[in-house]
């Protein structure tokens, strides 16, 4: 073990000290890398870029038989802080019972987790472009409370639950005024083996008098090498400007074990009380490609995204790409 791996072990172990964790088990894991994109117009590179992250985590098992674990992560993607601290985030559980995650940082609803589950090689069609990413994702954020059952002949639930609120009126569908809560369940049955289906639903508060149900329905096949997914999202409010939906589908191929393509496309219509008069469908599509060898990945993608914003203005029509090199050790 290096000294890096025994510093870690050493706080993180302390820190379970409280909750009575015995032999627990900590690693370090690192990742590095650099990429160059373009977000705006392919021939207007935004130059490149570095990152890297630094995770450190531990788990062991009370005498009760509980499993706890804690996870920190530090990289350069937080510059709210000084510190450099990013995602956290601390989980007990068992087998029978499933899991609890309380996310201190950086935490993902049951709607974010499942913002995009169509299969890609390395990020999603929206990914990238500028103004591009719009999606109905429920809430998601820090002090983030998550559940995940175990699996029971295939079925899985999932619930999510966030305190903290917006002390002012929403201004887009990410905004809550009230407490957060969101369900899902995963279906993967034993007698078709490859297939997922999954759905989601969560509602926001997003004014003192109004609110906006979100949901989302994906399936996933998986055959050989390939992976088709489908899925849908829909925000319904008594508000006819709030009311969106997209529908997106992805394939990917794994070539072989160390190589993945795949391509994909959404539609996405933001305010679907003005389709075909004022707005219209933002359309994105794009090829995306990995290859990785013992701990060094080269992946990259290219998007194209057409009325981006729901605007059919000539400069919402983009094109975008990134490639990034990547160690992990």
């Amino acid at each position: 073990m290096n000294k890096l791996t025994k510093i870690g072990v050493s706080a993180l172990a302390g820190s379970l000290a409280m909750t009575a964790v015995h032999a627990a088990e900590g690693s370090v894991s690192v990742s590095t890398g650099f990429a160059f994109a373009s977000t705006t117009d392919e021939n207007a590179p935004t130059g490149p870029y570095q990152f890297d992250s630094v995770v450190f985590s531990a788990s062991g098992e009370t005498e009760g038989g509980i499993t706890v674990s804690a996870k920190m992560e530090l990289d350069n993607d937080n510059p709210a802080t000084g510190d450099g601290m990013d995602d956290r985030s601390v989980s007990f559980g068992t087998d029978a019972l499933g899991t609890v995650t309380f996310h201190g940082h950086g935490g993902s609803s049951v709607m974010g987790q499942w913002d995009d589950v169509t299969p890609n090689a390395y990020e999603e069609v929206w990914d990238t472009t500028s103004g591009a990413d719009s999606r109905i994702d429920g809430r998601s954020g820090n002090n983030l409370l998550t559940y995940d059952s175990p699996s029971f002949n295939g079925v899985m639930f999932k619930m999510a639950h966030q305190v903290d609120h917006e002390t002012t009126a929403a201004t887009n569908q990410n905004y809550d005024l009230g407490q957060y809560t969101d369900f899902g369940i995963q279906v993967s049955p034993e007698m078709v083996e490859g297939l997922t289906v999954g759905y989601a639903t969560a509602e926001l508060e997003d004014t003192t008098s109004t609110s906006i149900d979100n949901e989302t329905f994906f399936v996933k096949y998986a055959v050989g090498g390939f992976t088709l997914g489908y899925q849908t999202h829909e925000a319904d409010s008594s508000v006819a400007a709030d009311n969106d939906e997209s529908t997106s589908w992805g394939i990917s191929y794994a070539v072989n074990e160390n190589m993945t393509i795949a391509y994909g496309e959404r539609d996405y219509d933001d305010d679907t009380s003005t389709a075909g008069s004022s707005s219209s469908e933002q359309h994105d599509s794009g090829f995306s490609a990995s290859y990785t060898m013992g701990g060094m990945t080269i992946a990259g993608h290219m998007n194209t995204n057409d009325n981006v914003g729901g605007s059919t203005a000539a400069t919402n029509d983009k094109e975008s790409y990134e490639f990034a090199l990547t160690f992990a050790f």
